[in-house]
């Protein structure tokens, strides 16, 4: 864990947004309105005449009794990535020893380690960056003049080395800037890269991304702002120059036609929210949650810069209310990140649960979705 160090922010301080009051901009909003309760969510027109998805619940990843030897009952995200050294890393967003949100030691970014290779009984821990407890990534006070915390967008692993883009956020979905920090030791430690974004950037639609490498020695990078109400946009950069902000090169309609180095156009509209881009199975795989319909979603393409107006979509999890939950609706979820070793037709995503009224539930779980690709 290193100490980010003492540089000044490129851009002042955002207001502060209440943690209870960022999740209501979206899903919490209509949750509370009581328009979904015991609903599920309208059918997509390319979801009719599908064949149906088998959505299960395996398991609580995150809680007590199942990270309390991790001191952090409470967190959520869980990205995970495969390391250097085969393991899977699920890094964590705002972390609290006890089971509630505020409850104490209040760590953010956390991750935790896991061997699991047969995903369908469920991702077991087998250990926490830090040590016995799991540690914040690098060093800094949380509630600083500058910024209360710093949450992870995607993590990925290149060669030999990982890279964790962070959101640098003075209350949650205020962002401050983003950066990008290294660690060549399959995520024991973490290195800043130097790499800075402004909250700007684009309009404000690269703040919160997510990455894939493809074969042909580029990352490619959807992005949209941290707000969930916004597009998402594409760039690519070359594999060795991820920590080179300059490297990164928008898509963008112009003339009549897409091309590479053009102002970025988006790409895809709606109101999007955390966000995964894996290659899988030779396709190309983006799920998301779909803050404006209240659903996690999922998109198969054959690249990056495919027409994903017109590409393969379903509705992979549902939103749904407090008392009326199943294996496909999940009250306050967002998230819904690839877990490795998951297929096209056998997907495992980490899910994210949190009742803003009563601080808990406030965790990860793992959902299962089978017959995607159908």
């Amino acid at each position: 864990m290193t100490d980010r160090g003492d540089r000044n922010p490129p851009h002042a301080a955002a207001p502060r947004m209440n943690r209870s009051a960022f999740l209501r901009t979206s899903a919490g909003a209509l949750l509370g309105s009581g328009l979904l309760l015991g609903a599920a969510s309208p059918a997509r027109a390319d979801d009719v005449g599908s064949q149906a998805l088998q959505v299960t619940k395996v398991a609580d990843l995150t809680g007590p009794g199942l990270t309390t030897r991790f001191r952090m009952e409470a967190t959520d995200l869980g990205i995970p990535v495969r390391t250097p050294d085969g393991r899977t890393l699920f890094v964590f967003g705002d972390s609290f020893e006890q089971a509630w949100v505020g409850g104490g030691w209040w760590r953010s970014p956390t991750a935790l380690y896991s061997t699991t290779t047969d995903l369908a009984s469920g991702v077991q821990w087998s250990g926490a960056v830090g040590g016995e407890a799991a540690q914040q990534l690098w060093y800094y006070d949380h509630d600083n003049p500058v910024f209360t915390t710093v949450l992870p967008s995607d993590v990925i692993t290149i060669g030999n080395s990982m890279y964790l883009h962070a959101m640098v956020n003075n209350g949650l979905g205020n962002v401050v800037w983003t950066e990008i920090w290294r660690s060549d030791d399959s995520g024991a430690t973490w290195v800043h890269t130097g790499a800075e974004f402004a909250p700007d950037l684009h309009g404000g639609l690269f703040q919160l991304l997510t990455w894939g490498e493809g074969n042909d020695g580029y990352v490619y990078v959807y992005s949209t702002s941290f707000d969930r109400s916004r597009p998402i946009i594409l760039h690519r950069v070359r594999s060795g120059s991820i920590a080179d902000p300059a490297a990164y090169e928008p898509w963008g309609y112009r003339d009549g036609a897409w091309g590479w180095g053009n102002p970025p156009t988006p790409v895809l509209d709606g109101a999007f929210g955390e966000m995964c881009l894996r290659p899988l199975g030779g396709k190309w795989v983006l799920t998301w949650f779909n803050a404006g319909d209240y659903r996690i979603d999922g998109i198969i393409v054959d690249t990056p810069t495919s027409n994903l107006h017109t590409a393969h979509r379903r509705t992979l999890i549902h939103g749904g209310a407090w008392g009326h939950e199943d294996g496909s609706h999940v009250a306050q979820l967002y998230g819904g990140y690839i877990i490795p070793g998951s297929t096209l037709d056998d997907l495992h995503l980490s899910v994210s649960q949190w009742n803003t009224e009563e601080g808990w539930p406030y965790r990860v779980m793992q959902h299962r979705i089978r017959g995607f690709a159908a």
